[in-house]
C-alpha cells in the first residue's frame, strides 16, 4: 500500500516537473500568436470588450431575475431603466472597493450585511418603502 502512494506521488511529481516545460514550449512558439489578429493589442481589446459585454448582459439578466419574482417583466424592465445615473456610480464605485482590496472587501460586505440585518428588523416598514421606492424608479423609467 504505501509502495503504491509512493509511486503515485512519483508520477504526480514528474507530471508536475514536466508541465511547465511543455507550458514554456507552446508560449515559445516562434512569436505565432493567438487570436483573430496579428497584433497583442487588438486581441486584448477584443478580450476586453467581448468580456464586459458578456459581464453588463449577465448582470441585466440577474437583476431582471431578482425582480422578476415580485414583479412582470414589464414592471422589471422599467425599475431598471428608472435608476439615476447617481445610483448607478455609486454601485459601481462600491463594486470596485470590494474587488480592488480585502478590507474594501470587509467594509463593503460588512455594511451590506448590517443594512440586510437592519431592514430584517423592520421587516414590514422596509417592504412598504422598497416598493415605494420601486415604483418611484418605474415612473421615471416610463417617463423616457
Amino acid at each position: 500500500m504505501a509502495t503504491k502512494l509512493k509511486e503515485q506521488a512519483q508520477k504526480a511529481a514528474k507530471a508536475v516537473a514536466n508541465r511547465p516545460a511543455s507550458l514554456r514550449k507552446l508560449a515559445d512558439n516562434g512569436g505565432e500568436l493567438h487570436g483573430p489578429s496579428p497584433n497583442p493589442a487588438t486581441n486584448l481589446v477584443i478580450a476586453d470588450i467581448v468580456l464586459r459585454t458578456g459581464t453588463t448582459l449577465a448582470r441585466r439578466a440577474m437583476e431582471r431575475g431578482v425582480l422578476g419574482g415580485s414583479y412582470s417583466s414589464r414592471k422589471a424592465k422599467s425599475i431598471l431603466r428608472g435608476r439615476t445615473v447617481g445610483e448607478t456610480l455609486l454601485h459601481g464605485a462600491l463594486a470596485r472597493v470590494a474587488l480592488s482590496s480585502i478590507p474594501g472587501a470587509i467594509v463593503v460586505g460588512g455594511a451590506l450585511v448590517a443594512k440586510t440585518l437592519y431592514d430584517r428588523s423592520r421587516a414590514r416598514q422596509a417592504r412598504w418603502e422598497g416598493a415605494a421606492d420601486l415604483r418611484e424608479m418605474a415612473q421615471d423609467g416610463a417617463e423616457d
